[in-house]
C-alpha cells in the first residue's frame, strides 16, 4: 500500500529527531500503525466474496460503493492524520519552506494536500451520505 510506505518512510525520521522518545508521540506512532491494519482489514473484508459484515448490509450493486465510501473515509481521515504527526515529528523546522517559492518537503506537502483528500472523490459528506443510505438504508436526505 502506498500510505504504508508514507508511514515506514515517518518511523526513522522519528528516531532520528528523537520525539521517539515521548511516550505520547509513540502513540500517536502506534494509533497510525493500528489505523493503516484497520482499513488493510477492511479492503481485504471488502475484496472477499461474500464475506459478512457491516457494510454487506446492502447487496448487489449497492454494498460496492458503501463499502467504497467506508475506504475512503478511512483513507482520507488517516493521511491527514498522518501529515500532523509528520509535523509533529519534524517540529518547528516543519514550519518553515525551505527555499523560495514555497520549496517544500515531502512532509510539509503531505500536510498540505492531504487537506484535500477530505474533497476528491467525494466529500467527506456525501461518502457519509451514501453509508447511511446504502449500507444503512436511512431515508433519503431532504434537498431543497
Amino acid at each position: 500500500m502506498v500510505v504504508e510506505r508514507e508511514l515506514v518512510r515517518l518511523l526513522p525520521l522519528a528516531r532520528q529527531t528523537g520525539p521517539d522518545a515521548d511516550p505520547v508521540l509513540r502513540d500517536k506512532l502506534a494509533r497510525a500503525w493500528i489505523g493503516l491494519e484497520a482499513m488493510r482489514a477492511h479492503a481485504l473484508r471488502t475484496l472477499a466474496p461474500g464475506a459478512p459484515g457491516p457494510d454487506r448490509a446492502a447487496t448487489g450493486p449497492e454494498a460496492a460503493p458503501a463499502a467504497a465510501s467506508v475506504l475512503k473515509l478511512l483513507w482520507s481521515r488517516w493521511r491527514q492524520e498522518l501529515g500532523e504527526l509528520a509535523m509533529e515529528v519534524r517540529g518547528a523546522p516543519s514550519m518553515v519552506a525551505r527555499g523560495e517559492p514555497y520549496d517544500l518537503d515531502d512532509w510539509q506537502r503531505l500536510f498540505l494536500f492531504s487537506r484535500a483528500d477530505t474533497i476528491y472523490g467525494g466529500s467527506s459528506e456525501i461518502q457519509r451520505n451514501i453509508i447511511a443510505e446504502r449500507a444503512l438504508g436511512l431515508p433519503r436526505q431532504a434537498r431543497p
